[in-house]
């Protein structure tokens, strides 16, 4: 089964990047579950290693919520996945019976080093890429009509549903 950790922190963070452009930076995580189509427990799971990171701070009570520690241009998107996936590795390795083939005994340092290249590689394309980055993409996307796979045109849901609900 695939994490979906760094996706949904993404999408929070998106989503609080476009709140704040359109001027209401605090989003309660009932707020933020809404939009996300989760619960608010989940949402409240994912901000606490955002804001450990210090990529957004949290307040407590009535009025509260989170909004960016800083500008989404600051962020970038290495940062956020760094944060969600933790030092869960890209991959996990299958694990064996290393005495009884040759194969077997070096499959397991082979995969580790290749993990550990990918990860890099990950990473690299992640940070390359600002959060603020991700929300021009997703306007560009809005702009544009796409096709589903058969070719077809198809609407698109809007990057203004992400800052304001649907």
């Amino acid at each position: 089964m695939l994490d979906i950790r760094f996706s949904s922190a993404l999408m929070a963070m998106l989503i609080l990047a476009v709140a704040e452009e359109d001027g209401d930076p605090t989003l309660s995580s009932a707020q933020l579950a809404e939009r996300m189509d989760t619960n608010a427990s989940l949402v409240r799971k994912l901000l606490v290693p955002l804001a450990r990171a210090e990529l957004v701070v949290c307040t407590k009570g009535r009025a509260g919520g989170a909004r960016l520690a800083r500008p989404a241009e600051q962020i970038t998107l290495a940062e956020i996945y760094r944060c969600s996936a933790g030092d869960k590795p890209l991959w996990n390795c299958r694990s064996g019976n290393e005495h009884d083939c040759g194969v077997a005994a070096g499959a397991q340092s082979y995969f580790a080093e290749l993990t550990a290249e990918a990860e890099q590689a990950v990473l690299g394309a992640l940070g390359d890429r600002t959060l603020a980055d991700g929300v021009r993409e997703l306007q560009r996307l809005d702009r544009e009509p796409s096709t589903s796979p058969a070719g077809t045109p198809h609407e698109t849901a809007s990057v203004e549903g992400l800052g304001r609900g649907k």
